[in-house]
């Protein structure tokens, strides 16, 4: 006599216990959420176009704002799916850049392609029967609504990936670099003095190496500046002891030009060492910055400067007690963010502590705004609140109610190669935006 019912196969039925034991594991261990891990492992795992390493040390213009929520719990026997409505981008650099994101986009028939056959059949043996493999009814399964990033209850799907014509927004947008100083209220910060000294200063690159045409070569030839940039990337990431264990696959991520990267910017007398130096014990020679050095040499002749001397000099400009921190940003570009203000550290040692900036324009003889940060000068000194972590940010977050007419796009022209400022004079953020290939920082 005919069964009155379908054979459940053996495979359905391990594939169906083994959904439902992920699914329990998913709902109830702590080991599933995203929001239980370190966050640099979510970035470093989650990260594959833009930084993948910069917030393992230090702060960037970028922060982070908010860790995914856990999954939710499902029913028991629902099968868990992974798709690309889920996946998680974390930025680095900065700004709201570092914010998690939901993506969603139109998603293909899933039975099409080389597998579809195979999946079309699995698919049809699973409606055969209304009954799971757990003997409970599929149908009655509730539904579960698909949490949504933090940011996603703030504005609409339009307005969080809001896609812009970079060079044509920036080109609307005014310096406005005698903007009036703000008067800061209701901060959790330490006011000091009075600011009386300019809020920030440009430098270029003819006044810390004379006699070379560098302002004139490096406004007008993106080669140069690539493999200037290039170089600086590579003997960094080659002579960091934190890097050597990494495989090469991960070196080639990390030198890919759209990923921040960070390290520490000292040569002379730095903690520096090379993979092949003994694990680093014995420096076979005291030159760190060997590709910076041909970079330079090539483009600029036998007189330009040893690599070493590149990256100490424009370092010594941070003062007398620097961090001898570098990181080179590259943010969200093409598309507009919401300003997220802070300080790197909220304190100035010495009194002449600076932070400085190098800027990589996006095309030769650029002249306009969207490479460096965006700058809010301010009336009194704000330093770190008592019992302020050391050497992490100060979050002012959008401080939306603070007008345009204060906040200053500084612009970038050849001879204004560097911007410097003390971090306790002015709040910054990334660019709402930007237009830029990078942003060195050294600190």
């Amino acid at each position: 006599m005919a069964s009155s019912h379908y054979r459940v196969s053996p495979f359905v039925v391990i594939l169906a216990t083994t959904s439902a034991v992920f699914a329990a594991q998913c709902a109830c261990s702590e080991a599933f959420s995203l929001k239980s891990l370190p966050a640099e492992k979510v970035r470093f795992g989650l990260s594959t176009s833009t930084s993948l390493y910069a917030s393992l040390v230090g702060a960037d213009d970028d922060k982070t704002s908010e860790a995914p929520s856990a999954p939710v719990s499902r029913a028991k026997g629902e099968r868990r799916r992974r798709s690309s409505s889920n996946r998680v981008d974390v930025h680095s650099d900065g700004s709201d850049a570092g914010k998690t994101e939901t993506s969603s986009g139109p998603k293909g028939d899933r039975s099409l392609g080389p597998r579809g056959g195979r999946r079309s059949r699995r698919g049809s043996s699973f409606s055969r029967s209304s009954t799971s493999a757990s003997g409970r009814d599929a149908s009655s399964s509730p539904t579960v609504a698909r949490k949504r990033a933090p940011h996603q209850f703030d504005h609409t799907k339009e307005e969080a990936r809001p896609f812009v014509d970079a060079l044509a927004k920036i080109r609307t947008q005014d310096p406005n670099e005698e903007a009036p100083a703000l008067e800061l209220t209701g901060s959790s910060s330490t006011e000091g003095k009075y600011i009386e000294d300019p809020h920030f200063s440009f430098m270029s690159l003819d006044e810390i190496f004379p006699g070379l045409d560098f302002s004139m070569k490096f406004a007008n030839s993106k080669e140069f500046r690539t493999s200037l940039r290039s170089a600086i990337r590579e003997d960094i990431f080659d002579t960091t002891p934190m890097y050597h264990k990494m495989s090469e696959k991960a070196r080639k991520m990390l030198l890919l030009p759209d990923s921040s990267l960070q390290g520490s910017w000292r040569c002379n007398g730095g903690n520096w060492a090379r993979a092949e130096d003994n694990n680093g014990s014995d420096k076979s020679d005291n030159c760190r910055m060997k590709k910076l050095t041909l970079a330079l040499r090539s483009h600029l002749g036998p007189n330009a400067p040893l690599g070493d001397e590149f990256m100490d000099k424009i370092g010594s400009l941070c003062g007398s007690k620097p961090q001898t921190h570098w990181i080179d940003i590259v943010g969200v570009l093409d598309r507009r963010i919401p300003h997220s203000w802070h300080t790197d550290t909220g304190n100035c040692p010495n009194g002449d502590t600076r932070t400085v900036l190098l800027a990589f324009p996006p095309e030769d003889g650029y002249d306009g705004v969207g490479v460096y940060s965006h700058l809010i000068k301010l009336k009194r000194e704000q330093w770190a609140p008592e019992g302020h972590t050391p050497n992490e940010p100060v979050l002012f977050g959008r401080m939306e109610e603070v007008g345009e007419e204060y906040i200053v796009r500084p612009r970038f022209c050849m001879g204004r190669e560097l911007i410097m400022y003390r971090d306790i004079d002015v709040l910054h953020s990334s660019p709402d935006v930007a237009y830029r290939s990078s942003l060195m920082r050294f600190m």
